[in-house]
């Protein structure tokens, strides 16, 4: 089968251990299945893998991807779940201390064909496009239980969103819109500012910009570069979710004062249930969202999307139609 994969790791130069050719196709086992993707799509966690974080040398080579949508040995047409729990595990997967995602332990969906535990798919919506389902199960996941299991917010309520332009931060942006949220956002770039603005961002800051009034809630993905800003940005009460730290995640400083002075949450937010997942592309598919879409191209061109995310130029998802 045609895959994407890591065959070596570079800090310095992630694409000269990116492979777009041929791997063998996986074979189903009892509690295990295979399904044929249509799309994948790409994360940040797959060029973190090719520079050598959080992917062991030992497993190489190793098929990238956790974003994917395809069909079942039954014709079923579903959405892959990455979160993939350890033996035995009951209950809520993303708390398995040995928890991996695809790509991480076992191949992952930048190709042909993927292999899964039988139950790590949900139902795609039969209206839905395959690249719309192809984008939600890791950064559309994130945001949907950074804000709709973590938050506390109520519709109506004000969050803001630090860094527009990413994955995570887009879905963030037009899922809040779409709830009922008034979402706020910080960016560095003019031009990202103002695709914000068009996906459903009420307002738009500079990176560190005083707010007009404090917020209910601050959705962090950014780490040490914003830490204070967030802190400085919530109201008495509110909440930080932080599910990422790509600046760092060493403040200079940690606001500990203040966060306990105005009574703040922190919440760590990690991906999200199976049953999350589920719920994520029925409000999706009921509010008739689509998630910004940054490109669209062959699995065969793949090199070409890993480059454009390496650069810093992707606004939104990068697609791979399969097949």
């Amino acid at each position: 089968m045609l895959a994407a994969y890591a065959a070596s790791q570079s800090a310095s130069d992630p694409l000269s251990g990116l492979v777009v050719g041929e791997r063998p196709d996986p074979e189903a086992r009892p509690g295990w299945e295979v399904v044929d993707l249509r799309a994948a799509a790409l994360n940040h966690h797959d060029v973190w893998s090719l520079r050598g974080v959080g992917l062991p040398a030992d497993r190489l080579p190793m098929v990238l991807g956790c974003d994917g949508a395809g069909v079942d040995a039954d014709g079923n047409e579903v959405i892959v779940h990455a979160v993939i729990p350890s033996d035995g595990w009951r209950g809520d997967e993303t708390l398995d201390p040995r928890r991996t995602l695809l790509s991480e332990l076992h191949d992952g969906t930048l190709a042909q064909k993927v292999l899964i535990p039988a139950g790590n798919v949900v139902p795609k919506p039969a209206s839905m496009a395959w690249e719309t389902a192809a984008c939600l199960s890791t950064a559309w996941l994130t945001a949907y239980r950074m804000l709709f299991t973590n938050s506390g917010v109520q519709p109506g309520g004000t969050v803001l969103v630090q860094g527009a332009g990413g994955g995570v931060a887009t879905a963030l942006i037009q899922l809040g819109a779409a709830a009922g949220y008034r979402m706020w956002a910080t960016s560095r770039d003019e031009a990202r500012g103002k695709r914000a603005l068009e996906i459903g961002a009420d307002r738009v800051f500079g990176s560190g910009e005083r707010l007009p009034e404090r917020v209910d809630a601050v959705m962090e993905t950014v780490g040490a570069a914003t830490w204070s800003h967030s802190v400085n940005s919530l109201r008495p009460g509110g909440t930080i979710v932080i599910s990422g730290a790509t600046s760092g995640d060493a403040p200079a400083k940690a606001e500990l004062t203040k966060i306990f002075f105005k009574q703040l949450r922190v919440v760590g937010s990690t991906m999200g249930s199976r049953e999350e997942l589920g719920q994520l592309a029925r409000f999706v598919e009921q509010r008739g969202i689509e998630p910004v879409v940054d490109s669209v191209m062959p699995l065969e061109q793949a090199r070409d999307g890993f480059a454009r995310m390496v650069d810093g130029d992707v606004f939104g998802k990068v697609v791979f139609t399969v097949g």
